[in-house]
């Protein structure tokens, strides 16, 4: 872990001349403001830096505009893209009068939760590993005013370019729905993947693996290594950040917008979940599919909470179009070992006790990390709490069981403004040990209800002209 004299040493060493601030708007992308170096002293970090928290989406009123954000130390990196040399820090957001942490930002939220757990005395540490999906495209062009509304993506591997004059078109195109694993030159985005896994290695971010996922038009997945908490949230967004930079520096763009391609899969973010005492994994033990007790309630208060967990797992208009029944994301509220129709997972490639963890299977990577991570971990500890029974595990293929036992298995909302209004009347849980508070949650609600849900119910969609015009 850096501390504030590491950073200034690095700085030293490194020849930094840029120092970049960075922090989490409430909706969840990172924002920032960079400082010359000298601006940087061992004080900076206790006294932090103004910012206007009123241009934040989701903040602060005008009249109650001035925050500071107070860098922390162990976050910095140098950063691989900027042509001056950039020491990269994260920020805490903070009142400048009372001094407090800011309650909404999401960061904050994060800390809460993981000093939380240890208060709880259930466990020390909780360790999530996400699974975040994207897509690399060529080239993307959207608009929506008072006549049209459109969007146009292309991807030179994209199955729809199989006949396209492209002098030469060399075939080699994934077909739909069969994009996962095959060598180049099929796969024509393994060095571009593999530029991206590097430059996080450079950063400090171990990875696991790298590969082509289903879809055609480039979809690819990045796993990196597990971590606690707020070092996983963290590390996502850097995650993010290198692999946008990287497409961009080729001249690519990438989205982990959740449904970008109607009729192929879209991009979800499994989450891997355990709770920890020291050394000792408190999920692994000798009931199903050799968890603990604790975990199988673990499994129970996700399964009870779904409903409103998903407005911060799942929280787009445009996370509903992947996570539709029949299709390939998990919309049953079940759990099974191995079985990836079930919406939580037990994954059974190693018998080691240290291994034994849950995935939850909904997310996607349109989420703010610093809000799922939190919501995830503070449904786990109200199933432990409360020993909430997840009931009997379902290993058969959930696309396949007959009607009658398919209408038995409970599933996700079926839009945004369904989960938000199970938040809106399922959110105490949430709230213990001051976590998220009531304002929190209220202005997320009302923030998405606002500018996504209603903004997109107020627009004709272009399908609409199809079915309609002619009536």
């Amino acid at each position: 872990m850096k501390t504030v004299q590491d950073v200034i040493k690095l700085i030293e060493s490194e020849g930094v001349k840029v120092i970049d601030l960075r922090f989490m708007d409430f909706p969840g992308l990172w924002q920032h403001l960079s400082v010359p170096v000298r601006e940087l002293d061992i004080d900076s970090f206790e006294r932090g830096f103004g910012i206007d928290g009123s241009s934040i989406r989701g903040w602060q009123s005008i009249n109650e505009s001035d925050m500071l954000v107070k860098p922390v130390p162990e976050t910095a990196f140098i950063d691989p893209f900027l042509k001056d040399k950039t020491l990269v820090l994260i920020c805490n957001i903070c009142d400048p009068i009372t001094g407090e942490d800011y309650s909404r930002d999401p960061r904050n939220i994060a800390r809460k939760a993981s000093h939380y757990l240890k208060e709880s005395g259930i466990a020390e540490t909780a360790y999530f590993g996400p699974e975040a999906e994207f897509f690399i495209f060529d080239d993307i062009r959207f608009d929506q005013n008072v006549h049209e509304g459109y969007y146009h993506i292309d991807s030179k591997e994209g199955q729809w370019n199989s006949g396209k004059a492209e002098e030469p078109n060399l075939g080699y195109k994934p077909r739909y729905k069969e994009g996962y694993f095959p060598v180049p030159p099929m796969d024509s985005q393994q060095d571009i993947r593999s530029e991206m896994m590097l430059t996080l290695e450079q950063i400090g971010i171990p990875v696991e693996a790298q590969h082509h996922e289903v879809a055609t038009g480039g979809q690819a997945e990045i796993d990196i290594r597990f971590d606690s908490l707020l070092n996983c949230a963290d590390k996502l967004l850097k995650y993010k950040y290198v692999v946008k930079n990287t497409a961009h520096r080729h001249g690519k763009t990438a989205t982990f917008m959740p449904k970008p391609l109607f009729n192929d899969n879209g991009s979800g973010m499994h989450v891997h979940i355990s709770l920890w005492k020291g050394d000792t994994n408190l999920f692994a033990g000798d009931g199903y599919a050799g968890l603990s007790e604790m975990a199988l309630f673990g499994i129970g208060g996700i399964l009870r909470h779904a409903g409103s967990l998903l407005a911060f797992t799942n929280p787009t208009t445009n996370s509903y179009k992947r996570l539709v029944p029949g299709f390939e994301a998990p919309v049953n509220l079940a759990y099974s070992r191995r079985n990836r129709s079930a919406a939580i997972r037990i994954p059974m490639y190693s018998t080691s006790p240290k291994t034994k963890r849950l995935e939850f299977r909904c997310p996607d990577p349109s989420s703010n990390p610093y809000l799922a991570f939190s919501a995830l971990l503070m449904a786990v500890l109200d199933g432990i709490i409360n020993k909430i029974d997840p009931g009997e595990p379902l290993d058969k293929d959930i696309y396949d069981l007959p009607p009658e036992e398919l209408a038995k298995v409970a599933q996700t909302p079926g839009s945004l403004r369904e989960t938000l209004k199970e938040l809106k009347e399922d959110n105490e849980y949430l709230l213990r040990g001051d976590v998220f508070t009531q304002d929190v949650i209220d202005t997320w609600i009302e923030y998405k209800m606002v500018h996504e849900v209603q903004a997109l119910e107020l627009r004709p969609h272009p399908w609409e002209f199809a079915l309609y015009y002619d009536i």
